[in-house]
């Protein structure tokens, strides 16, 4: 994931990017960047190295240099942006949230016709600069970004700083959220509707899947209406989102709680406390804690100051490592006790298995159950940043499979369907490997209903393999 911040206001709109874009440091380790348009139309653009320290820290001497009444920042898990275009729709610079995975027939189509890419990430094209492309073989702005949108299999969720506004673009699917704020100098377009309060916006409302608009200081003009499809993602609210943000109407804290309410309705377990493996797995615990009526303890204590999120990092030695570093278990709540631990999903299960072991070897746990807030992952990500370095292969329900098909991926729909057999069968050789003493995951159904939305709005692909 990525996320971006954008604001264009009848005074300076640094600062308010500065940290609104800050308040996206959750989804991304890799890049920071922000970018400005003064009144004479002069960019300023700085791109920083963020995965040894915070976005804030990178920036604070670039600020005195950056003036505009538009600006917007991002933060991103892999390619450099803000990037500032020469067009002959004019100057212009651009973010993008998303993930192309046709990116390679672009580059060769746009190649073949006489274009060339220097914004190289080893051996692959920017993809923002590919989307840039696109965009200018459009007419006009809008027209670009709605054949950029078509173009792209995948997502994109895309902003442009022009001298004429700020053009947003959310996602042709509506899979990531681009949510309008405004305040008495402005506006501002946001990804996580936490970074608005704290800056004095209120939420205006929300792009729908594929709309384009054009902010000015005065107001929003729609350029482009909305689809009638839309797919969000689901995991936002199990996991990528911030707790104090919103999407569609429905806050993330809110569904995480009903997440573990509906766990614990499904559930008759004896365990003498519930825990939350921290962070997102602890508003599940709680919610569970509430439905169930057994105490809920913070049997591990994150230290937060200086580790990121354990996703984040490619390396999976270093994401074990994260893992590990940033989790302290509290000895006096853990010895001689079965406890119950919700948590937000597990996708390969290599952390949670390590956390495992030393709670039984290192800190006497006589009991472990593990609630998962969501169904078995069995599918990868087609459409967001989820999962884009690492191996489909390593999903711990993958897994699980191949060792049960003898080596295949067969019958993948049974496994993903929790009336099954074959689904039971699979979840139990994944307890087996995490040496649970019980093993429950999260109902789809019951999952899309704790998130309070039409299941045709949202996307589900993960965990069932639907489109």
């Amino acid at each position: 994931m990525s996320g971006f911040f954008g604001a264009v206001l009848r005074r300076d709109s640094v600062q308010d990017v500065f940290y609104g874009t800050d308040y996206h440091s959750h989804l991304g380790t890799q890049r920071g960047g922000m970018a400005a348009l003064d009144g004479s139309g002069a960019f300023t653009r700085y791109i920083h190295d963020i995965r040894n320290a915070q976005f804030r820290s990178k920036f604070d001497d670039d600020l005195p240099k950056m003036r505009g009444n538009s600006a917007f920042g991002i933060i991103s898990d892999f390619e450099d942006q803000p990037l500032v275009i020469n067009s002959r729709h004019g100057r212009y610079a651009i973010v993008t949230v998303g993930v192309v995975h046709n990116a390679a027939a672009l580059e060769a189509s746009a190649c073949a016709a006489g274009a060339h890419f220097s914004e190289m990430n080893g051996n692959e094209v920017n993809p923002t600069e590919l989307i840039a492309h696109l965009i200018n073989q459009g007419k006009d702005f809008t027209d670009g970004l709605a054949k950029a949108q078509e173009a792209v299999e995948g997502s994109s969720s895309i902003l442009l700083l022009t001298k004429e506004g700020i053009y947003a673009a959310r996602d042709r699917m509506g899979r990531t959220p681009v949510i309008i704020g405004k305040n008495e100098d402005g506006y501002a377009v946001t990804v996580e509707t936490c970074a608005l309060p704290n800056l004095h916006y209120t939420i205006e409302r929300e792009l729908g899947p594929g709309e384009i608009v054009r902010l000015t200081s005065d107001g929003v003009t729609r350029m482009k209406c909305p689809g009638d499809c839309m797919k969000i993602c689901s995991f936002l609210w199990v996991y990528y989102g911030y707790p104090a943000s919103s999407y569609e109407g429905r806050n993330v804290e809110d569904v995480r709680n009903e997440c573990g309410r509906m766990l614990a309705r499904r559930d008759a377990v004896e365990a003498d406390s519930v825990c939350g493996i921290p962070d997102s797995g602890t508003a599940h615990a709680l919610g569970y804690s509430e439905e169930s009526g057994l105490p809920y303890r913070r049997a591990f204590v994150k230290y937060t100051p200086t580790w990121p999120r354990s996703f984040m990092p490619q390396n999976q030695a270093e994401r074990n490592r994260v893992a590990k570093m940033k989790l302290i278990p509290v000895r006096e709540l853990i010895e001689g006790k079965r406890l119950l631990f919700c948590e937000d999903s597990i996708v390969r299960g290599t952390q949670l298995q390590d956390t495992i072991n030393r709670l039984y070897s290192e800190y006497g746990a006589k009991e472990i159950h593990m609630r998962p807030a969501c169904p078995p992952l069995v599918y990868g990500c087609k459409y967001l940043n989820f999962s884009r370095s690492r191996s489909i292969d390593d999903l711990a329900t993958r897994v699980a499979i191949k060792e049960l098909e003898g080596g295949e991926y067969v019958h993948l729909d049974e496994y993903a369907d929790d009336s099954t057999e074959r689904y039971q069968v699979m979840v139990d050789k994944i307890r087996e490997r995490l040496n649970l003493t019980s093993l429950r995951f999260q109902t789809l159904d019951d999952l899309i209903a704790a998130i309070g939305l039409p299941r045709e709005k949202l996307c589900t692909y993960c965990w069932d393999g639907k489109e």
